[in-house]
């Protein structure tokens, strides 16, 4: 009796600089979960379970990713969600 070996596919390596970059919510106690659920649902494109999920889990553990992508695939998240005064981060 033999055996034979699986094979992975291969999915290639990604080498977009920065990649692997996370938006990071911070629990405050200055926004409402309203507000927070909606700034997810309206800038993250969040659907309401999802944003409700993610503001309990900054909520109760301190921060939340939110996103994940690149550096400039997050800078326009980050930036809009800073304007509306969430703490969040990119790592």
């Amino acid at each position: 009796m033999t055996t034979k070996e699986k094979k992975l596919p291969d999915i290639g390596t990604d080498t977009r600089k920065n990649s692997g970059k996370k938006l990071i919510l911070f629990n405050d106690d200055i926004n409402t979960f309203d507000f927070v659920i909606e700034t997810l649902i309206e800038v993250c494109g969040h659907d309401p379970y999802q944003a409700e999920n993610c503001a309990l889990i900054a909520h109760f553990k301190g921060k939340c990713a939110v996103k994940n992508g690149t550096s400039d695939e997050l800078k326009p998240y980050y930036k809009e969600m800073i304007l509306r005064k969430l703490t969040v981060e990119i790592q």
